[in-house]
């Protein structure tokens, strides 16, 4: 198989052999919650990877970074409250959260709270434009894992499928306004927006479907 093919858009998250049947389900096989929570780590990890390399975070971590700054709290912390704040707005939206939505709002912020104080800042930048792109391929990594777990969508994830549903918008058009909304709040109250913003907007859908499509071919049930 070519890198062209694993490149390729991902039409819909395949089913692996840990996936859950039902995303609801409040028991969910022991390989299923293992792989789901390496996945969210994964993603917390990579996600603190950018933040520290300081030359641009994802447009939802600028506005975590811009709630910290305002609040005299650290990023970890904001992007629990951000994700709290989310879920109650799937209230009027009617959807559903799984076991995953849960872990995926407690487990990534706790992983950028552990690890973000500990890591390096480049002194360079082409070394911090190096760790946005390992950050990156470690973001699209959990997100191959936790989405594949099907044990629920995370928070973020949920509104966009509910906006879309709820308005009749494409899930494209809906997306690109989410984030391009976070992200101005978010640069407003202070957040960085720079060159890793721009490298994370360019290579993280690449890097998801590379992930989704070797899942896809290699580990279907």
């Amino acid at each position: 198989m070519g890198l062209t093919e694993f490149l390729r858009p991902a039409k819909n998250v395949p089913t692996t052999w840990w996936s859950a049947n039902d995303p609801w389900t409040l028991k969910p096989r022991f390989s299923t919650m293992i792989l789901l929570i390496i996945g969210l780590i994964v993603f917390g990890a990579g996600d603190a990877v950018l933040i520290a390399a300081g030359i641009g975070n994802t447009p939802w971590t600028v506005l975590a970074e811009g709630i910290a700054i305002n609040l005299g709290w650290t990023i970890g912390k904001a992007t629990f409250l951000v994700s709290v704040l989310v879920l109650i707005f799937w209230i009027p939206l009617r959807e559903k959260p799984g076991i995953g939505t849960i872990l995926n709002a407690i487990l990534i912020a706790a992983t950028i709270e552990v690890l973000l104080p500990i890591l390096p800042t480049p002194e360079s930048f082409s070394l911090a434009l190096a760790q946005v792109i390992l950050g990156v391929v470690m973001i699209g990594i959990g997100s191959g894992l936790y989405l594949t777990a099907n044990l629920g969508p995370g928070p973020r994830d949920g509104t966009m499928t509910g906006l879309t549903k709820v308005t009749g918008i494409s899930i494209g058009r809906v997306r690109g306004f989410i984030e391009i909304s976070v992200l101005l709040v978010g640069w407003a109250l202070g957040g960085t927006f720079w060159v890793g913003t721009i490298v994370f907007a360019i290579l993280i859908g690449p890097c998801v479907a590379i992930c989704l499509n070797v899942a896809g071919k290699s580990f279907r049930v």
